[in-house]
């Protein structure tokens, strides 16, 4: 069982009189990636690549930070690691270089299940002649069928972009299954795992993807993100940095103004925060990093099952209510992020009247527009959300039930 006393001690933010349930919009912040920000800025903050002592130990600290998330995401070398402002300039990056490879009448396919961010930088190739298939969710399962997916690819096929967790539905999508599949027919992969990495460990060479992206606070860090690719495929990319900036400079070449020093530095103190987990949990110390983080996060897992069962279990006993989404809390189908809408109150109508108990949940669509379109939601002013992480506490979920039981 998590101890959710040492859990919530460890984020400043949960130590005043709020309730934080619109985790998915961005996750409060650990202390331990404060202190590692402040540090940076306070002896540290130089110019890269000079001769002086601060400079050099400047570098060292920010390819240390690199050589961790190497090892968090389980990437094969420090250069398949592309850090960025978002994910959203991550993936337009991405568009804007790969495209350059691809000729007129290519495709790319994207889902209707999508955060706009891995969307738009696709539909925006059709300016250039490319085509765009949607490969669209089966509207009573509200999942994507990978047998749909494989009738929309062709020899033409280019590229597969979709989400390993969707920031509505909740959904974890079997990554691994269809990264097999979109390789089989000659095409590469990108992942927007930013629902998803808060939740579940990434291990990039398990899913076997090409490209991967998530944003650091929606994963207990700061306004920062990183992007994964695969070593061969980052290579073939052009640059987007200055003119001097070669093709071979990798991941220099497509972080034009350089990546936020101290931010990417502050980044280590998730993973010192998901190793001080593991051993506050667990006492063999013998195993090794990757084992750790299994352990971790199985009992981040559990406990948010817990949680959503809680919700879940409320919100399916209310003729009234349809959830949009999984109606299970099993961990192994979603994470946490709950969506849904109410037969007569609009969704705004139910957020508004959450407000004033100091509890923060929302309404909307999230950016995933297409989504809400596809499902006819709009006139609902789209769906309640919340979502919750491991921080959140089941007396938390309780005050929310019982607040839910006054409006509904």
């Amino acid at each position: 069982m998590i101890d959710i006393d040492f859990v919530r001690k460890q984020f400043p933010a949960l130590q005043k009189d709020f309730v934080f349930m619109d985790n998915a919009g961005g996750s409060q912040v650990l202390g331990k990636v404060v202190e590692r920000i402040s540090d940076y800025l306070v002896n540290h903050n130089v110019q890269l690549g000079a001769s002086y002592k601060v400079s050099a130990e400047a570098g060292k600290k920010l390819k240390s930070a690199i050589s961790r998330i190497t090892e968090l995401l389980n990437a094969s070398r420090d250069e398949e690691i592309v850090i960025g402002s978002s994910t959203t300039m991550l993936l337009r990056i991405l568009s804007l270089t790969i495209s350059q490879q691809w000729k007129k009448g290519d495709e790319i396919i994207v889902t209707d299940t999508e955060h706009e961010a891995n969307v738009s930088p696709w539909m925006d190739l059709k300016e250039k002649g490319f085509e765009v298939k949607t490969w669209k969710v089966n509207p009573e399962t509200l999942e994507l069928d990978i047998q749909d997916l494989k009738r929309l690819m062709t020899e033409k096929t280019r590229l597969v972009a979709v989400t390993h967790a969707s920031n509505v539905l909740g959904t974890i999508n079997p990554i691994k299954q269809i990264a097999k599949e979109v390789h089989a027919a000659g095409a590469l992969i990108c992942v927007d795992g930013v629902a998803y990495a808060p939740h579940r460990k990434v291990d990039i060479q398990e899913l076997d993807v090409d490209f991967y992206t998530f944003s650091w606070y929606k994963t207990y860090g700061p306004h920062l993100a990183v992007m994964y690719g695969k070593y061969d495929e980052l290579a073939k990319l052009e640059s987007l940095n200055h003119y001097f900036i070669g093709k071979d400079t990798i991941p220099y070449k497509l972080q034009p103004g350089n990546m936020n020093f101290e931010l990417t530095y502050g980044t280590i103190g998730i993973i010192e925060y998901y190793e001080e987990m593991y051993r506050h949990h667990f006492e063999n110390n013998t195993v090794d990093f990757s084992e750790r983080l299994n352990k971790t996060f199985q009992i981040i897992a559990k406990h948010e099952e817990d949680l959503a069962s809680l919700v879940l279990n409320y919100l399916n006993g209310i003729p009234e209510i349809r959830i949009i989404g999984n109606t299970s809390a099993d961990a192994s189908l979603r994470v946490p992020t709950i969506s849904f809408i109410h037969e007569t109150l609009k969704s705004d109508e139910i957020v508004e009247q959450v407000d004033e108990h100091r509890i923060g949940i929302r309404f909307g669509d999230f950016y995933a527009k297409k989504l809400i379109e596809t499902l006819g939601l709009e006139d609902r002013n789209g769906v309640v959300r919340v979502s919750l992480v491991h921080y959140n506490t089941k007396d938390e979920v309780n005050k929310l039930i019982k607040i839910f039981r006054n409006i509904f």
